[in-house]
């Protein structure tokens, strides 16, 4: 059957080392969706709450208040819904929640579940997530965006902007896009490394030099 029979969290921890939320949602007949959802570290004002403890015990980033949300109300509110009904659950748990920035049960506990929910659907159907969410598209991939320089929170370094990144436009195919993708980043490490910058990684995988300022971090991507 594809309705929800059990929804459970736990605490897990990032790549960054913070503790975050990990949700599976279990369907009736056996199958699971499981999902992780970390955050960035320059969360805003103005995004949805990351439901964080205040406790002591993880310097206040623990998780386990949103971890709790997920096993008790939020289990039990949507146990008995299918899985199918994607929209219908992402509607009802922000209802469910009542805060215009989700802050009573986390965006955190929120977000997880939606996308295991996602996920339970797909292996219930035996099928890749991307096939399930995709439909008439699944075989198309959009270009992808790379981070190539850090700043700001992601880097410790003096720019500001945190993300500098490259679209590569022309290409004739995704493999043509990793391919001049993959250049113009050997070609930038090479001047960087030839002007005695470092090439030491930020938070998001882009070199973090240190540039008198942004204006010279896309001067160099553009030589590169």
């Amino acid at each position: 059957m594809s309705v929800i029979k059990k929804v459970k969290a736990r605490q897990v921890f990032d790549s960054r080392g913070f503790p975050t939320v990990e949700a599976e949602v279990i369907l009736a007949n056996g199958s699971v969706g499981q999902s992780i959802v970390p955050s960035g570290a320059s969360t805003g004002s103005y995004e949805a709450h990351e439901l964080r403890d205040q406790s002591k015990e993880y310097l206040k980033k623990g998780v386990l208040d949103a971890v709790k949300n997920i096993n008790l109300e939020i289990n039990k509110a949507i146990s008995g819904f299918s899985v199918f009904n994607q929209k219908k659950i992402d509607n009802f748990l922000i209802k469910l929640d009542g805060t215009e920035n989700k802050k009573r049960l986390g965006a955190n506990a929120i977000l997880a579940v939606s996308i295991a929910n996602a996920k339970a659907a797909a292996a219930y159907n035996k099928t890749p997530l991307y096939k399930y969410l995709g439909g008439n598209n699944k075989n198309k991939l959009p270009f992808p965006m790379l981070n190539i320089i850090n700043g700001g929170a992601h880097a410790n370094n003096s720019l500001q902007i945190q993300e500098f990144m490259i679209r590569p436009d022309g290409a004739k195919s995704f493999k043509d896009c990793l391919r001049m993708s993959f250049l113009v980043i050997q070609n930038l490490k090479e001047e960087l490394k030839l002007k005695k910058f470092n090439t030491n990684l930020g938070d998001e995988g882009g070199f973090a030099p240190s540039f008198d300022s942004d204006e010279k971090a896309i001067e160099y991507i553009i030589k590169a």
